[in-house]
């Protein structure tokens, strides 16, 4: 997952001919939302319980072109998660066409393909990177794609506090922070817990696609998917599978496989609701 962003450089006036816009370069008071009436930096705020997180604070710069999509897109393409209400997804998107929630979006570049691939498929895509938010809400808005909302914040709010049972159509997670240290491994978000979590609130025959270049991390998530008793592998006889030809081709992937790095990918599906 990507990382959540407050950059410094976008809070003080410009000196050295940077992109930072003009909306960005004033100063704020402490608690200010950086972008009025965009994305805040912590809407969940301390309304719920204190947890390990699966994702880790980072700065970054905010670009003009990031900043003006955030201003002009947010309050129609945006969404705080704030866990104070439940989101009706038919009303979000303006229709009644599936859902799938991808965690972790990074700059948004894939999102907006997949988007583009699949206009009859609504795309909830979370993450805490601002400049990401600014740039795929800048894609949508280029693309002229409507099937694509932005959430701001804590994807297991999302999951537990904002959407109702049965009301997604598939789980994205690509290239999720690996916490490769051991006594980080708590972290990851492919976990049993976070599954039990998701199948609650994705349909039956639901698609959970995982993507991965730490083979380790691969691994741990093809041993809890298939241990989990609310999915099946799609593969017949299990492991992983080949990279379906919707999911692009990265940049930041293409990057990992000059390295040598292995990608997985797995594709697990929501079995039908077990009878009482």
């Amino acid at each position: 997952m990507s990382d959540f962003v407050n950059a410094p450089a976008a809070e003080r006036p410009a000196t050295d001919g940077s992109s930072v816009p003009l909306s960005a370069r004033t100063s704020r008071s402490k608690g200010e939302p950086r972008f009025p009436g965009g994305p805040q930096a912590d809407p969940a705020g301390s309304h719920f319980e204190r947890r390990i997180r699966s994702f880790q604070p980072r700065r970054s710069r905010v670009t003009t072109g990031q900043a003006d999509a955030l201003e002009r897109l947010w309050p129609r393409w945006g969404m705080d998660i704030d866990g104070r209400r439940v989101v009706d997804l038919a009303e979000l998107f303006g229709n009644t066409n599936p859902v799938v929630l991808e965690i972790g979006f990074g700059m948004g570049e894939a999102t907006a393909q997949m988007a583009a691939a699949a206009p009859d498929v609504n795309i909830l895509a979370v993450d805490v990177h601002t400049p990401g938010q600014g740039n795929l809400l800048n894609l949508a808005d280029q693309g002229g794609l409507t099937n694509v909302r932005v959430g701001n914040g804590d994807a297991i709010i999302l999951l537990r506090e904002m959407l109702t049972p049965d009301s997604l159509d598939g789980l994205r997670v690509y290239f999720p922070d690996p916490w490769p240290k051991k006594r980080h491994h708590k972290r990851r978000l492919i976990q049993p817990a976070f599954l039990s979590l998701a199948a609650t609130r994705l349909r039956p025959g639901a698609v959970v696609h995982c993507a991965t270049d730490w083979e380790p991390y691969a691994e741990q998530m093809l041993e809890v998917l298939s241990a989990h008793p609310d999915f099946e592998n799609t593969q017949v006889e299990g492991g992983f599978a080949p990279r379906p030809g919707f999911r692009p081709l990265t940049r930041f992937e293409g990057q990992g496989l000059d390295k040598g790095h292995v990608v997985n990918d797995l594709l697990f599906r929501r079995v039908p609701h077990r009878q009482p």
